[in-house]
């Protein structure tokens, strides 16, 4: 007898189906650990495939984004570049190092809501947050763009280029 072959149901079926129950809040601290599923693997895969291209130092970027259908669906997309990017909403940067062989974790920014929820709530922030709270902090005074300026050898007052970012 053989054995009934279960199916594996899609994203859409799964995205589909919690759209149609009532919203169960969650933070944003529940939305960012749903979304490290695979995180290190997938990482750990970027950087390979980039050491492979780049010869010297290079940033890994994660930038999660909600896919346009299904509003409750997130995605990271993982890539390497030679420059440090424009710090912005929903990104994660490292630096990896060659002659160390080390990946380097450089900033964490949140979705847009979370940043303003954040900025308005700060005092109201759990110590286990405050990382994350300093970096929201950093990005909205324009610390992690200074950061990155420094990094990609630019001077503090160099013009952002709109397009080339």
């Amino acid at each position: 007898m053989k054995k009934k072959e279960t199916k594996k149901p899609t994203v859409g079926k799964i995205a589909t189906d919690l759209l149609a129950k009532p919203e169960i809040g969650h933070t944003v601290i529940d939305q960012m650990q749903e979304n490290l599923t695979d995180y290190d693997k997938n990482i750990f895969l970027c950087v390979e495939n980039a050491k492979k291209t780049f010869p010297g130092d290079f940033y890994v970027v994660v930038e999660c984004k909600k896919e346009r259908l299904l509003e409750n669906v997130l995605r990271n997309y993982f890539f390497a570049r030679l420059s440090a990017p424009t710090p912005g909403w929903d990104q994660t940067v490292y630096k990896y190092h060659r002659k160390r062989d080390a990946l380097e974790f450089l900033w964490v920014v949140p979705s847009k809501d979370a940043c303003e929820y954040m900025t308005i709530n700060k005092q109201y922030i759990p110590e286990s947050e405050y990382e994350l709270l300093r970096f929201v902090l950093s990005y909205n005074d324009g610390t992690l763009l200074k950061i990155a300026k420094k990094l990609n050898g630019e001077a503090d007052d160099s013009p952002l280029i709109e397009g080339k970012v």
